[in-house]
């Protein structure tokens, strides 16, 4: 088979097409022949060296995979969905995406919601099982002791994990605003569902959000910058809220004030996908399935695709979600 394989650790040039044996399945996966591959920030971490594969994972980059199951002992493991060999799926992998075949746990597997294409379909499992076990889970965005609904602050929300959350929180009635870095990017951001969108380069998140609330601020902020953010983000959170950390594009060190955790009983969590055991992932599987995937069918939720490459074309992929030019997902075709 035709795989990108990160040639050694660089710039996005390193990527290359290369063959490579169609991979082996282990007990409770399925091999599924590619149509498309979602491109996310974690492989561009993997090709940088900056993002160790766990042990026994494919090094070719890849988290995210649409396209047809042709092999597997689906009748002989867990198989939630009554999953058939010649069916569509998305799946959320460890690695080895970037191939025209790939190997996922069948847990980690889902339909593909009906209506969609593979390129949409492709953008969907590392975004979504990301925004889920983050927000819902970990986060508890819920609604309150007075029976309000809670309020979410997507910090890079043009992204396309910041994408998904504005419209998954805002389609569950949560208030969300969001932060982007230009002003068409804010403004894709309210025809998501964000209340505002909000120019972090000319504004300052905290007064606005905090303006925008009546100085209460928010119950959960999902974070993917780390760095300076975190102190500001703490004095922006409503008593008993949340901080989700998934990435640290602002850096790995914080001053913070722990007086504000101490005192208002704020959280500040954080936690990586790719991880997590197939136990936790199939069980976010069976949440999407049953709460998203039909706002998906009935177009509540919608994908969000910037831009489609070639897969060979995976270095072009790279360099333009590095130069952060994308709303939404940036995805690979087979």
């Amino acid at each position: 088979m035709k795989a990108i394989e990160i040639t050694e650790y660089g710039p996005p040039n390193v990527l290359k097409v290369t063959e490579r044996p169609i991979p082996v399945l282990e007990p409770g996966e399925v091999l599924i022949k590619v149509a498309a591959s979602g491109v996310n920030r974690s492989d561009i971490f993997q090709r940088k060296g900056n993002y160790l594969v766990p042990p026994g994972t494919s090094d070719i980059p890849g988290l995210e995979i649409s396209g047809q199951i042709v092999d597997g002992a689906l009748e002989s493991v867990s198989n939630p969905f009554s999953l058939k060999n010649g069916q569509r799926v998305c799946a959320l992998t460890q690695g080895g995406g970037y191939a025209e075949y790939a190997t996922a746990p069948l847990v980690q597997c889902l339909p593909i919601p009906v209506g969609l294409s593979d390129i949409q379909a492709a953008s969907l499992p590392e975004t979504f099982f990301t925004v889920w076990s983050n927000v819902f889970d970990r986060g508890r965005l819920s609604t309150d002791d007075s029976g309000n609904k809670e309020t979410l602050l997507v910090q890079g929300g043009s992204s396309g994990i910041g994408v998904t959350a504005i419209q998954m929180a805002h389609a569950f009635g949560h208030p969300v605003f969001a932060t982007a870095g230009n002003a068409q990017k804010c403004a894709a951001c309210e025809s998501l569902g964000a209340k505002r969108g909000i120019n972090y380069k000319t504004e300052d998140f905290v007064s606005v959000v905090k303006s925008l609330t009546h100085s209460r601020g928010v119950d959960v902020i999902l974070d993917m910058v780390g760095g300076t953010y975190v102190d500001r983000e703490l004095s922006l959170l409503a008593d008993g809220g949340r901080i989700l950390l998934i990435a640290l594009l602002g850096g790995g060190k914080a001053q913070i004030n722990l007086s504000e955790v101490l005192c208002r009983s704020l959280i500040l969590t954080g936690s990586m996908l790719r991880p997590q055991p197939a136990a936790l992932k199939a069980a976010v599987a069976t949440k999407l399935y049953e709460q998203v995937w039909p706002l998906i069918e009935q177009g509540v939720i919608k994908t969000v695709i910037h831009r489609v490459f070639l897969a060979e074309n995976a270095a072009s992929a790279h360099t333009m979600m590095e130069m952060g030019e994308n709303i939404g997902k940036i995805v690979l075709t087979w």
